[in-house]
Formats: C-alpha cells, sequence, structure tokens
C-alpha cells in the first residue's frame, strides 16, 4: 500500500524533483515506510511506501533492466505468485520480491492486454519510454484511488487530490453540478470530483497518455458484462465456496500480521470464520461502540465471534465527544466531499489498529455483491410510486438528502443551476445495466459503479490509511462480484431478507444464532452533537466562512439553526454545510492544513481573518 503521484510534460520539459517532492510531502501518510523519485524525458514519477510484500526490495519508482519501463503502484496484485510462474516461462523472472513487479513483467510480456492478467486492487502509472506512453490504471471495483489533472503545461496524477493540489497554478475552480451531488447523494459520482478540472481514472479503465498529452481510454472490465446463471442452491453454495476459498487465500499473502475489522454483522464474521479456518495465524481484531447514546451497537456479538474463533479482542467504546472531534481529520483524510457518518469512528479504530498493524480485512462489498441491502428488493407497491415520481432508475435511490424547502432556501444561484444532476449517475449506471437483467440485478450494479467506489471504498482507503493502515475486502474480489452479480435472485433473497445464499453457507461455520440475528447497519449519533449551545455556536461560525458566503445564502442560515433547536430532523442539511465549511477551508482557502486527529470542529468552520 503506498501513494503515488507523477505528471507528463509538454514539448519534452523536464520535471522538476523539488515538485515531486512536495507532492509526496502530501502523500506522506499513506507510505511511511520508504519513498522514492524516478525521472525519465518528460515524465517524472514519485511513490511514498507502506512495505507489506517483499519487505526489503520493493523500492519504487521500479525500473526494467533495460530502462525502458518504470512503475509506481499503489495496492496490492494478489496473484502475483501464480503470475510470476507464468512470466518465468515467458523469460521474465522477478528481479524482487515485491508484488507489484509483477505489473511491471506483465506488461512487458503482454502489452496492453496485460490488465486482465491482474487480480487485486490496485492503481498505478506504468511508464513506457520507447512507445512514448503512460499508462494510468485503476483496479476493476475502484477499492484504491487514483486522479489527475490536465494542467497547460503537463498532465499530473496522484492518489489523493490533496498532492495535486500542491503544484496547480492558481486556486481550484469548484464545479456545481458534482457540489450538488454531494450535498444530495452524499457523495459525487463519475469522472468529475468537487474540483473542476480534476477527475478520477474510472475503475476498470485505464488511460494511455503519450507525449503530445493525449489520452485514450480504454475499459478493461465492467460488471455490465457479468450474464446471468440459472444454478441451484448445491452448485451455487459449492461454487461460493471455492471462490471464498481462493480469494481469501490470496489476500492473505502478506509479509506482514493480519488485522480484523469486527461489526457484529455478517460479512465480517465470515471473514472471521474464513481467517481461522485458513490458518491465518495469530488476528487481531477491533470493534467499535458508544457511550452514553440510547443507539444500539454489537459490540457484545463482535466479542462473541472474536471469542469464538480465539482472536486478541480490542473493543473500543468511545465517548461521544472524542468522535466528534474526529471530523476536521476525516474531511481532510478523505479528500474529497464524501459524507458518511461512519468515517468517524472507522478513524479511531484505524488509528487503534494503525499502532500495532499494517493491514487489516474489512467486511466491504458483502452487500453490494450478494444483495444485502434492503433496498435493492423493495415491496412492490413502494417500487411502483418511487419510479412513477422519478423516473429513470426503477424507483431506484430517488431520494436526496436534502429536503426541498432547505435546498429552496439555501441554495445559492450557482448550486440551483445545475438542476437535477444528482440522480444523473444513478440514471447513467441503470441504463448501461443490461435490460435483461431483473430490477434486483440492476440495483446491485448502480450501486458498484456509483456509492460503493465513490462513498463506501474512499471511508475503507482513505480514512485507513490516514494512519497508515491497509484494508482488504475479499469481498469484492472480482471472481467473487461477478459471481454474486450472475446469481437468480431467488438465492440472494428470500422471505424479504438478503445475503440467502452467504448465510446458508456460512451458517456451519459460525456459532449458533449468529445469522438469525437482524441486519443493522452502523449508526452514529448526529443528533446528540447537533443541538443546544453548539448548534448556536456553529451558525455563528457558519456565515463566516467564504465558501458558504459563495455558495449558500447566508441570510437562511439563521433559519435552519432555529429550526434546528425547535426539533429534530434538520442534522443532514446542517451537518452538509458544517462539513463543506471545513472542506472549503482545508482544500480551498488554506491547502496544507493538516488537522490533527482529535480536534473541536467548530474551531475549523470560519474562515481565518
Amino acid at each position: 500500500m503506498c501513494g503515488i503521484a507523477g505528471y507528463i510534460m509538454r514539448d519534452g520539459a523536464r520535471p522538476d524533483p523539488r515538485e515531486l517532492g512536495h507532492m509526496l510531502d502530501a502523500l506522506a501518510h499513506r507510505g511511511p515506510d520508504d519513498r522514492g523519485i524516478h525521472i525519465s524525458g518528460p515524465v517524472g514519477l514519485a511513490q511514498v511506501r507502506l512495505s507489506i510484500i517483499g519487505l526489503a526490495t520493493g523500492h519504487q519508482p521500479m525500473v526494467s533492466e533495460s530502462g525502458r519501463l518504470a512503475l509506481i503502484a499503489n495496492g496490492e496484485v494478489y496473484n502475483y505468485l501464480e503470475l510470476n510462474a507464468l512470466l518465468r516461462e515467458e523469460g521474465r523472472p522477478p528481479r524482487t520480491e515485491s508484488d507489484s513487479e509483477t505489473i511491471l513483467n506483465a506488461y512487458a510480456v503482454h502489452g496492453p492486454d496485460f490488465l486482465s492478467e491482474l487480480r487485486g486492487m490496485y492503481a498505478f502509472a506504468l511508464d513506457d519510454a520507447e512507445q512514448g506512453c503512460t499508462i494510468l490504471a485503476r483496479d476493476r471495483l475502484g477499492i484504491k484511488p487514483l486522479f489527475y489533472a490536465r494542467l497547460p503545461d503537463r498532465i499530473a496524477f496522484a492518489s489523493e487530490i490533496k498532492a495535486l493540489l500542491r503544484i496547480l497554478p492558481e486556486r481550484p475552480e469548484l464545479a456545481p453540478g458534482a457540489l450538488r451531488q454531494f450535498f444530495q447523494n452524499q457523495f459525487s459520482s463519475g469522472e468529475e470530483t468537487p474540483f473542476r478540472g480534476v477527475k478520477r481514472v474510472l475503475p476498470g479503465q485505464a488511460l494511455m497518455i503519450d507525449r503530445a498529452l493525449e489520452i485514450r481510454r480504454r475499459r478493461y472490465w465492467s460488471a455490465a458484462d457479468v450474464a446471468p446463471r440459472d444454478m441451484g442452491p448445491e452448485e451455487a453454495h459449492r461454487e461460493l465456496g471455492l471462490l471464498m476459498d481462493a480469494a481469501m487465500r490470496e489476500h492473505m499473502r502478506s509479509d506482514v500480521p493480519l488485522g480484523l475489522f469486527l461489526s457484529g454483522g455478517v460479512d465480517s464474521a465470515v471473514l472471521a470464520a474464513m481467517l481461522h479456518e485458513l490458518g491465518a495465524g495469530p488476528i487481531r481484531s477491533f470493534s467499535v461502540g458508544f457511550r452514553d447514546t440510547t443507539l444500539a451497537d454489537e459490540l457484545d456479538e463482535a466479542e462473541r465471534i472474536a471469542t469464538h474463533f480465539g482472536f486478541e479482542h480490542t473493543r473500543l467504546r468511545l465517548d461521544l465527544e472524542r468522535v466528534f472531534g474526529r471530523i476536521p481529520h476525516t474531511i481532510w483524510a478523505a479528500d474529497e466531499l464524501m459524507r458518511d457518518y461512519a468515517c468517524l469512528p472507522t478513524s479511531i479504530l484505524a488509528e487503534a489498529a494503525g499502532e500495532r498493524l499494517k493491514v487489516v480485512f474489512s467486511g466491504e462489498g458483502g452487500d453490494e455483491v450478494f444483495a444485502g441491502y434492503r433496498r435493492y428488493h423493495p415491496r412492490p407497491p413502494e417500487r411502483w410510486f418511487k419510479a412513477l415520481v422519478s423516473p429513470g432508475s426503477g424507483g431506484f435511490r430517488t431520494r436526496g438528502q436534502w429536503s426541498r424547502h432547505w435546498r429552496r432556501r439555501l441554495f445559492g444561484p450557482a448550486l440551483s443551476a445545475p438542476g437535477r444532476v444528482e440522480r444523473e449517475p444513478v440514471r447513467r449506471a441503470w441504463r448501461e445495466s443490461p435490460p435483461a437483467w431483473s430490477d434486483l440485478q440492476r440495483r446491485q450494479y448502480v450501486d458498484l459503479t456509483t456509492a460503493l467506489p465513490d462513498n463506501l471504498l474512499v471511508k475503507t482507503d482513505r480514512i485507513l490509511m490516514g494512519f497508515g493502515l491497509e484494508g482488504r475486502v475479499p469481498f469484492l474480489d472480482h471472481r467473487l462480484v461477478e459471481f454474486g452479480l450472475s446469481l437468480p435472485d431467488r438465492l440472494k433473497v428470500r422471505g424479504h431478507r438478503g445475503k440467502w445464499l452467504v448465510r446458508q453457507w456460512a451458517r456451519t461455520r459460525l456459532p449458533a444464532g449468529h445469522l438469525e440475528r437482524p441486519k443493522r447497519g452502523f449508526h452514529v449519533p448526529v443528533g446528540d452533537w447537533l443541538r443546544g449551545d453548539r448548534l448556536l455556536r456553529l451558525g455563528d461560525r457558519l456565515v463566516r466562512n467564504r465558501g458558504i458566503r459563495d455558495w449558500f445564502r447566508p441570510e437562511a442560515i439563521g433559519e435552519l439553526i432555529d429550526a434546528g433547536r425547535a426539533g429534530p430532523g434538520h442534522s443532514r442539511e446542517i451537518w452538509g454545510l458544517m462539513q463543506f465549511a471545513i472542506w472549503h477551508r482545508l482544500f480551498i482557502e488554506e491547502p496544507g492544513l493538516t488537522p490533527s486527529p482529535d480536534e473541536d470542529p467548530l474551531e475549523w468552520v470560519a474562515s481565518s481573518p
């Protein structure tokens, strides 16, 4: 796991190693173990490293013996052992023990088709000096991030936007459509980010950039290519077992100890069972809950699983004030505008795990792959009504986060102008999904291509890497994704309950009664924070934030605060404004500021004088 950055200069100009160093400084949290810079002609590559496989020999940038190829990579190629065996037969034996070298050698042997050979989570830049081409590529599901920007004299790229901000010639402009998506959806999706001109390399995509800075895009994998299969429970049960075994064995490859985030739910419990069954060695597990709140947590269930499998378990019961204090650091770590309240306790989990480990397993993806969410199988009247009111996606993801009243009162002209752009990513994904698929499959596909890479996995990558911790997500092995998406609906949902096949398969592996518990999401008591005197002080600071004044109607802020004091139901709007204000200060007004993990969020809301 690492952070990568670099750029390709126009007209053969030579990159500046000091600029590359500044980009690396912004990514230092992603790679505390090593750093390196490589310059060849107009191409500059830079990397910070978190050493996990090939500890002594995996220094990057990695250059081929001939000097023709150079690589910087972030993530893991899990099938590197199998690929290395095949590459040896082609006359390309590895020179290091690093899994990343496999990318270099696979390209040397297979050329542009090499991406289909890789299994794992990765984002990399590979420069072919002989061909005059630099390849930027991202893994199939978007587990690892990669951004790029076209500047007047170069194309620059990095694992995080904050590294690109270090070399922008002027303060970045914001994109109204992406901002509106954030406020309405809690994230923006697709190529466009909130920064005008800064784009995402899409999951399953490679960009081929020549020396004239022309970009050719290549989609080397898409979940839309998965064909539905008709199979019975016994065949599906058997195939799921084989795929889980293969995926877990590859994900367990590491030269450092492994940990596990235990939520108390089905997915993390399945990972616990597999780690134990496959002899992963001593496992440290971690779970989190809250003090002084009426919200239920799953600490007891998580501890039960840990005890059952003999893990060394850390149980964190958090004070709400400590969790509230994580807001500025998680906004900084996430880089993009993304609102997932679970980032806050995840940050504390990551800090605790990062003090002892470099790698933790996490259950992200299980619900998307095996249809665990209730929203995938609504009652027919609900689906019919939503599809009628908001056409274009079968009644799926039709409701925005903000009420119509507060959109009208608070949004400034620039935010009001784009129209309903917030639903376009969902409608686009719905159109991309094969019409022959069931509605359940199409809903899975929408989430796999929008909410998963642009929301859930932002948390899994950025919040953990804020503390130099790698998150591994075996349910997003693309073979499992293809299998889960292809299953007939009857093997995913029965009795209006999702993940039927996974539950049946896991029944003999988990303690009695664990699978009978109802699904319970991880809730953060936001309403306990946004009230009383704190709410008044927040309102006072919001109107003194430049971003709020530029994009909203400041005169309506007081109305929202008064409504929040009068009763519940306004926390999403208030939270969204607070998060945007802090984000605007960190990334627009004073880029380079780095909050500590524990701060008073209100001190970060108002702009500096």
